[in-house]
């Protein structure tokens, strides 16, 4: 059996890190959220245009979804939980 990368939660749904590659993944995800936002966005002006909105939602979505595929894949099988 290989060993998980993200179980369960207890309370809710979903899933966090519990060895180091889900703690590498989720340190990549932030670095590619922190990307997005500083390289979508112009520092020299004050105004966001739609392209802009449109390419950082878009790369935090496929990111999102990435992460979540991934740890659907390494991970306990998620359901909502409450407790023991």
């Amino acid at each position: 059996m290989q060993k998980l990368w993200f179980k369960a939660k207890k309370y809710g749904w979903g899933w966090y890190p519990v060895t180091w590659q889900g703690w590498v993944a989720m340190l990549l995800y932030i670095l590619i959220i922190l990307w997005s936002a500083f390289t979508s966005f112009d520092s020299q002006t004050q105004d966001v245009t739609p392209p802009q909105v449109r390419r950082f939602i878009g790369i935090d979505l496929v990111a999102t979804v990435l992460l979540v595929i991934l740890a659907w894949r390494t991970g306990e099988k998620p359901r909502w939980r409450w407790g023991k």
